[in-house]
């Protein structure tokens, strides 16, 4: 294909976003479908947290060494291949075996996204992880606009539909690799401890994300009794807010400093989450995702820039060495997604049972953990830790 790296990154992050929520979207759905219970659906979305875990970590050993590229393009088209199995399964173990492959590749592509974003991001020498998620929420937003408006279109129509968009990005120009191993000494110096403060960040902002996108349209459905086409509102005014939040991110990083953006977008996240456990109607439920999606969603591609910045440490070292030690902890940061993602979608399920309200007071308290965790992504201070 034609386009540049940056645009080619960027569509990456849109197909997947896309192909997650309009998953994550037409959840009643398959509970419909296939008349699987809510606690089937968790046990459902616990076996893909865990298998992206598992394609991440698949990452983690293969992309500093045959490149990034290469892994990204496989995990594209291994979704499209989950798409067309889970789509037309004739019953629940076909279904589990669709979502199972869907689970491997979720991790695959979520890591290389990311390793393929900050290695841009460091030959640019400026912020652009938030508007490269910002690509991720517009591809959401897409996915929940077409459950929105084919409400009475079939499971294996939409997917399998859907399965092109993956299989068309998955021969772009990226970012390439030299395919050199890294030297094993190289990860010696790595500052596990900050990249571990970073990531807690990176985990918090999951679990409310993931709780987001995940149950939103249950809580709508079951709680808040919406009007049946209706239940994806809940998604919809969350990721239009978080585009916004990560289209100004950039410039507003760069302005202002990470550590003020995050302190006053979790002030901003708290009120939101509040407002939605309390919500007496559905449509005071869409306010409150949307003041929570504005506050929330420029913790990821912080956290990854912060991690990124760790990793490459205090410009010593060469380009290549510098590259793959950087792709190795990507891939291993990017694990901190998965344990946000099992408690936002697995605990939140579990707990809210009885009522998905209980389910999303769990992320209020994690929310505060965010002011102190702020003061980490200084960039004084990461420059600091970076050198040892």
């Amino acid at each position: 294909m034609s386009y540049s790296p940056r645009a080619a990154i960027a569509a990456a992050y849109f197909a997947q976003g896309c192909v997650f929520l309009s998953l994550t979207t037409r959840l009643p759905k398959f509970e419909d479908h296939w008349g699987i219970s809510q606690l089937g659906l968790t046990l459902i979305m616990l076996m893909i947290v865990l298998l992206a875990g598992c394609g991440s970590l698949l990452s983690e050993k293969v992309a500093p060494r045959r490149g990034s590229a290469i892994v990204l393009r496989a995990g594209l088209l291994g979704i499209v291949v989950a798409l067309v199995v889970s789509s037309n399964a004739p019953n629940i173990p076909a279904l589990v075996a669709g979502l199972a492959v869907y689970g491997v590749c979720l991790g695959m592509v979520d890591a290389t996204t990311n390793m393929q974003a900050v290695s841009l991001e460091h030959q640019l020498k400026r912020t652009v992880l938030p508007s490269f998620h910002g690509a991720w929420t517009a591809g959401g937003i897409a996915g929940t606009l077409l459950t929105l408006a084919l409400p009475h279109a079939s499971i294996a129509a939409l997917s399998s539909g859907l399965a092109v968009l993956p299989l068309v990005v998955g021969f772009a120009r990226f970012l390439p690799g030299s395919g050199v191993a890294p030297d094993p000494a190289a990860a010696e110096g790595i500052p596990w401890r900050p990249i571990l403060l970073v990531g807690a960040a990176c985990v918090i902002f999951y679990t409310v994300d993931t709780a987001s996108t995940t149950w939103g349209s249950v809580y709508f459905d079951h709680t808040l009794h919406a009007p049946d086409g209706l239940v994806a509102l809940a998604t919809l005014p969350y990721l239009a807010a978080s585009l916004g939040a990560r289209m100004a991110g950039d410039r507003l990083t760069d302005s202002i400093g990470a550590t003020r953006l995050l302190g006053s977008g979790a002030a901003v996240a708290i009120v939101g989450l509040v407002v939605v456990v309390a919500a007496p109607s559905w449509p005071i439920g869409i306010i409150g995702f949307l003041v929570l999606g504005a506050g929330i969603a420029v913790v990821a591609p912080l956290s990854y820039s912060a991690a990124a910045t760790l990793a490459r440490g205090n410009g010593t070292l060469d380009p290549e060495t510098a590259r793959a030690r950087t792709d190795a902890v990507i891939a291993r940061f990017n694990q901190f997604n998965y344990v946000g993602a099992l408690v936002g979608s697995v605990l939140t399920g579990a707990i809210g049972t009885g009522s998905l309200r209980l389910g999303y007071a769990v992320p209020v308290v994690l929310l505060l953990a965010l002011f102190p965790l702020a003061k980490v992504f200084d960039r004084a201070r990461l420059a600091v830790a970076a050198a040892g």
